[in-house]
């Protein structure tokens, strides 16, 4: 089993089994747990033929890195996509693409969280850079609430250059950064849009901000100079999908 990973909670188990129930070969639950949630699961495991079994919750805790909620799935190495397969999900948008960069962001609790709110604003998916960035483990697959098994992460050696193709295929590049005039509500994204989200504090590279065909900032009231990243995130999100609905 030392080739397996393991993912916990509720949401992103049923995610898997939902979505990819073959790459889940084993599902653990607490013994005693027997309530309407888990008979949902224990029905997909059922349909997918995947053994299940009961342990102690404490053996539970030991696996898992957080609140695991009874449920524990021994499943087959995650997946992360390639940047070549960036080409692929473009050519199956049937409207103009939205995808989130995130630059340096290494906390997986942000990294799960900014999957699950791509995934209800209607990203076609999460890029990151190979090195210097969280990637998928069982804390992001359970802080994102099983957005990180249908939103593809996207891990890329060259961000730079990944970004001047995007631009190369019509994309704009819209970055965030706190110091410049431009606010995010009086730009037009109803178009292909690449939304890049800079690292907490350090904010975007060099690099990128200079591939950024804009830079934007979010409007700040009060006495903080700044928002988490995921909150950003989500603000920035759903002001391109409110701009789209009013098409």
């Amino acid at each position: 089993m030392s080739d397996l990973e393991r993912i916990y909670g509720v949401h992103a188990v049923e995610a898997l089994l939902r979505h990819h129930p073959r790459r889940v070969k084993q599902l653990w639950l607490a013994e005693g747990r027997q309530d309407p949630r888990i008979q949902g699961l224990l029905e997909l495991a059922r349909q997918a033929r995947v053994p299940v079994g009961q342990r102690e919750r404490r053996e539970l805790d030991e696996w898992a890195e957080g609140v695991h909620q009874g449920v524990v799935a021994e499943v087959s190495p995650s997946q992360v996509w390639g940047e070549a397969m960036l080409d692929e999900l473009l050519d199956r948008c049937e409207g103009p693409p939205l995808l989130l960069v995130l630059d340096g962001v290494t906390d997986p609790h942000n990294l799960g969280a900014c999957l699950r709110t791509a995934d209800a604003a209607g990203a076609q998916a999460v890029i990151v850079p190979k090195d210097k960035s969280a990637t998928l483990n069982a804390t992001v697959r359970k802080v994102a609430c099983g957005a990180a098994e249908v939103v593809p992460l996207v891990a890329v050696t060259n961000l730079a250059r990944t970004l001047e193709k995007l631009r190369q295929r019509g994309l704009w590049t819209v970055g965030t950064a706190g110091e410049v005039e431009q606010e995010l509500y009086g730009l037009d994204l109803r178009g292909p849009t690449v939304l890049i989200m800079g690292a907490e504090g350090k904010g975007m590279r060099r690099l990128t901000r200079e591939h950024c065909d804009y830079l934007v900032r979010l409007p700040m009231a009060g006495s903080v100079s700044s928002l988490n990243v995921s909150v950003a995130t989500g603000v920035c999100l759903f002001e391109v999908v409110r701009q789209r609905r009013l098409q």
